[in-house]
């Protein structure tokens, strides 16, 4: 049996990168998977790349009432929500002299505020033994040159998550944190400025010479461990934060 058979998962920023490929496990295993994303061509092409056990919903999670609207739309149609990983998110490489109050509140707002209310306004549809999925970061645990507003953020996913967990654990939802390390992913290759084919593999030799197994991690490596949280695989763990980065925070 496939383990997420008959499971609703919502998933958001789901149109690329590490969101797109829990996308495209989670429906494998056997979820219905609603997916967001602010541009609606992009959104369109992955929807129609995922198929018909998945559907597109336009938002933005910096919005509350956008997020209203992904919410009311999954709604409308299932009524309800096993799984929501909150993916959608992101930061700019930027030195502390160089930050600007606009710099704070993107980050912020996207990351901590958007997770905030996108898993407030999802909890009315989450049943009994669901699995709330954060997705954090290693850079939350490791300080990096020029990564300090991004790794705040995700610091503050983590806190988030850890108290949340408590708080449902009543409601037998579970609340865990998802941090990959260096990922291959287009989100990746902008923070390195690398933008054709030699720049990009350079970035990825550069950033793999830094993780104890000698390379960055695969999008789908991500998704399998998003796949056991958000399974009975997970039945008995909350609260945790489940670090994907080839051992490069570890050892």
């Amino acid at each position: 049996m496939r383990q997420l058979s008959g499971k609703v998962a919502l998933i958001t920023g789901g149109t690329t990168g590490i969101g797109f490929a829990t996308a495209q496990r989670f429906i494998e295993e056997g979820a219905f998977v609603y997916i967001t994303g602010r541009r609606r061509p992009e959104l369109d092409a992955a929807a129609k790349s995922l198929g018909t056990r998945s559907a597109g919903i336009q938002g933005d999670v910096a919005d509350p009432h956008s997020v209203n609207q992904v919410i009311s739309a999954v709604m409308h149609r299932h009524g309800r929500l096993d799984t929501v990983v909150v993916n959608a998110g992101g930061g700019n490489a930027i030195s502390l002299t160089d930050i600007t109050e606009e710099d704070y509140e993107r980050h912020f707002s996207v990351n901590v505020a958007g997770a905030l209310f996108t898993v407030q306004k999802a909890l009315p549809l989450m049943t009994k033994g669901g699995s709330i999925i954060l997705v954090g970061s290693a850079r939350a645990s490791r300080g990096i040159p020029r990564m300090s507003l991004y790794g705040a953020t995700k610091a503050a996913l983590r806190s988030l998550g850890q108290s949340w967990a408590l708080e449902l654990a009543e409601r037998e939802i579970r609340v865990n944190i998802l941090s990959p390390g260096s990922i291959d992913t287009p989100g990746l290759h902008n923070a390195a400025h690398a933008h054709d084919d030699v720049a990009r593999q350079q970035a990825r030799d550069q950033m793999g010479s830094l993780v104890p197994m000698a390379r960055i991690g695969r999008t789908e490596e991500v998704a399998a461990a998003a796949v056991f949280l958000a399974s009975e695989q997970s039945s008995f763990t909350t609260g945790a934060e489940l670090i994907v980065d080839g051992g490069q925070g570890q050892v």
